[in-house]
């Protein structure tokens, strides 16, 4: 399973990202997927998720209204569409997929996804 995050680099406050993670080798029409971020320092959290259907999304409290998460099957490729970006959005951003097929739920758990990108910088200047 590859998965290929794109679409980071640097941008003003208030400005707007859509990063892009094209998954291979798995049938990406099946699996949940998630997006996670690590800041220098911190631990990487949960920023959202949206399961096998695109029927379920799930964001982080620090992301909701600003952040959306949208999956193309025909293209094997998620999307998050980020908004509004401020200089705490600042982090090194990973795209996952869920170890499990048809899960009508999202997971903000790490050990639920089991293959992930290799990440994408997103830098916010103030």
């Amino acid at each position: 399973v590859q998965l290929q995050a794109s679409g980071g680099g640097l941008v003003q406050a208030g400005g707007s990202l859509r990063l892009s993670c094209a998954v291979s080798g798995r049938i990406f029409s099946t699996y949940g997927m998630g997006w996670f971020r690590q800041a220098p320092g911190k631990e990487r959290e949960f920023v959202g998720g949206i399961n096998w259907t695109g029927l379920s999304t799930d964001y982080a409290d620090s992301v909701k209204g600003r952040f959306t998460i949208s999956r193309d099957n025909a293209k094997n490729t998620v999307y998050l569409q980020m908004n509004s970006l401020k200089p705490e959005d600042t982090a090194i951003y990973y795209c996952a997929i869920r170890s499990s097929r048809f899960e009508d739920g999202v997971s903000r758990r790490q050990p639920e996804y089991d293959n992930w990108g290799q990440g994408t910088q997103v830098t916010v200047s103030s």
